[in-house]
């Protein structure tokens, strides 16, 4: 029997409680400290991998399916190919496709504590088995970059994994959770970015508290420029998750001008390290995040219409190539049935090219009872692409 990994949960049973040997190894294997996260000096530090355990993904993934066998099987999705002209085709040898991953990945405390998913039975909710249904979903992909949010179990759980796959780990909550409402939380949730150290290095980190009208909100983005090991090319990435529920419309729509004023500032700056690289312009941008907003939004609209040269990339899945999906998260709560479009991955569209896309699931895959259910950990969709950069003239020559 192992300790458990939070206190929340605790009513699974015993084949359901016990940790794998991979896994159990990891979140073992050492000691990992919660710093300040708004910290003037240093916001965001490699993560010291002495003494992480390497984990092996394909040996986790396998624990993964074995502590979920008597739950049903997650939806089956396929990687498509975007409506519209067809893709560009590179040299992958030379310029390799980008596999980006965003997931609001439902905090375990407000899950089970404060969101009141009345048709979801809680016992699908307890986190020692939830927590193997949102590690099989990222193991199946596997993405070079991972941009989640609500994350409340980073320190205990994502981190050390993360770190054993290779990855690099950063974190920011936001300043007044509500999963401190609950009783038995496991501390605060944020916004969490995880970038394959194999395929970029990192070059400089912002760690942003989102303003609205010159006030501080309780709202955070990370963003990352990072160096492209393979190309030597820049991407700037970011994360953010956007004040939630209706009425909230314009200080969304504040939110998203003072993150892209920020996002313009740090790709303008990014820039100059390289001739070639200024004479294209800025930075490419990749913002993935839960928006909390409906296409229909103020804060949607500036986003696609921002001198940064946002484009969605879900809007690819369409037969137009202009419409959003019908939802990306669907939900029961006492308020009634909600089908929104709320999640979003933004790219730079001169600069880069989507490839594939992850389709999502039917209506009908999801079931009646919608999310989060037995067969899938959260109330949103994962949403994931590949891109890729495309091919600049002077490139070419």
């Amino acid at each position: 029997m192992e300790a458990m990994v939070c206190p929340m949960g605790s009513s699974s049973s015993s084949n359901s409680s016990r940790l794998f040997g991979t896994l159990a190894q990891t979140l073992s294997s050492a000691p990992l400290a919660q710093p300040d996260p708004y910290a003037e000096q240093n916001p965001d530090q490699e993560v010291d991998q002495e003494g992480l355990a390497e984990v092996d993904p394909d040996q986790l993934l396998r624990e993964c399916e074995e502590a979920l066998q008597r739950r049903p099987a997650r939806p089956h999705r396929d990687l498509v190919y975007p409506s519209g002209p067809a893709p560009c085709h590179h040299n992958h040898s030379l310029n390799p496709s980008i596999r980006v991953m965003q997931w609001n990945i439902l905090a375990q405390a407000l899950g089970e504590g404060k969101d009141g998913f009345i048709r979801c039975p809680l016992d699908a909710l307890n986190w020692q088995e939830r927590k193997y249904l949102i590690l099989e979903e990222i193991l199946t992909y596997r993405p070079d970059i991972l941009c989640l949010q609500e994350v409340d179990h980073y320190y205990d759980t994502f981190q050390p994994i993360m770190a054993g796959l290779g990855y690099h780990c950063s974190f920011l909550a936001k300043p007044w959770s509500p999963c401190l409402d609950v009783e038995q939380n496991n501390g605060p949730d944020g916004c969490a970015l995880f970038y394959r150290h194999s395929r970029f290095s990192l070059l400089a980190t912002s760690h942003l508290r989102l303003s609205a009208m010159m006030l501080p909100t309780n709202q955070v983005a990370i963003v990352q420029t990072l160096q492209c090991r393979a190309t030597g090319q820049r991407l700037c990435v970011a994360v953010t998750h956007l004040k939630a529920r209706s009425g909230w419309e314009r200080l969304r729509s504040a939110q998203g001008a003072d993150l892209l004023h920020n996002l313009r500032n740090i790709t303008s700056r990014g820039s100059s390290g390289s001739q070639s690289e200024a004479e294209s312009g800025a930075v490419p941008l990749i913002v993935c995040g839960d928006f909390n907003a409906e296409p229909t939004e103020d804060v949607y609209r500036r986003f696609s219409s921002s001198p940064l040269g946002l484009d969605s990339a879900y809007k690819l899945l369409s037969s137009d190539g202009q419409t959003e999906p019908a939802y990306t998260t669907w939900k029961i709560r006492p308020s009634g049935e909600s089908c929104s479009t709320l999640d979003y991955i933004w790219y730079t569209n001169d600069s880069l090219s989507v490839e594939t896309l992850l389709d999502l699931p039917t209506e009908e895959q999801i079931g009646p009872d919608r999310l989060p259910s037995y067969h899938y950990p959260s109330d949103h969709l994962s949403l994931l692409c590949d891109i890729s950069f495309r091919e600049q003239p002077h490139r070419l020559m």
